[in-house]
């Protein structure tokens, strides 16, 4: 499975970090409520297998665990249910073991050298990250020059206000945020505001009807 084919053609990946597995559920059909099928639930809290679970349940609903970085994590994701899987970095081991076992798999890079390596591994598409960190749209750009087969997909500082400049540009398949879907959103189970700042993202970027 390829890099972008594992996003499932989501252009908006949102990047979740959930205390409480028991709102996973809710929060999928919020999503979707606000037309974004998808969800990188990252294994920054003790609630993420659980939640990943719960999200692949919902017909139709894509879902990958993020902050992968180890293969006990790796296998977690996998029998959780996720189809993909993000990393902060690149592993040349973890993508090798993720591959073996038929998931999707995006691997965080920060420079060229690590572009090159995602590239020579056959990759399509990479997370850039910190995406406002390292300069941004500019930085993917001077990559994108000597790496025109590569997406990058901007992830850290990534808001409301600049996910459609990010889009807008050819070496860009997709953003990850948090913007749509905080963490202290969910911890107040506020899936209204949810679903509402989801719709406002995709109509921004011209793919909701």
């Amino acid at each position: 499975m390829s890099s972008l084919g594992a996003l499932a053609g989501h252009r908006i990946v949102p990047v979740i970090v959930i205390d409480d597995a028991g709102a996973a559920a809710d929060l999928a059909h919020a999503l979707s409520e606000g037309g974004i099928g998808c969800a990188e639930v990252t294994f920054r809290t003790n609630a993420a297998a659980d939640a990943i679970a719960a999200m692949a349940a919902i017909e139709g609903f894509t879902v990958g665990a993020g902050t992968v970085i180890s293969s006990e994590q790796l296998h977690a994701a996998r029998d959780a249910g996720a189809t993909f899987v993000v990393s902060p970095g690149f592993d040349a081991g973890l993508v090798d073991e993720t591959r073996s076992l038929g998931l999707g798999v995006l691997p965080g890079v920060a420079t060229a050298s690590e572009t090159m390596a995602a590239v020579n591994a056959g990759f399509d598409a990479v997370k850039f990250f910190p995406a406002d960190r390292l300069g941004g749209l500019a930085t993917i750009r001077a990559l994108a020059a000597p790496f025109p087969g590569i997406g990058f997909v901007p992830s850290g500082g990534v808001t409301a206000a600049t996910a459609p400049e990010y889009l807008a540009d050819p070496a860009v398949p997709a953003v990850s945020g948090s913007w749509m879907a905080s963490r202290a959103h969910l911890e107040a189970r506020d899936f209204a505001t949810i679903a509402r700042l989801s719709a406002e993202a995709t109509r921004a970027i011209g793919v909701r009807p």
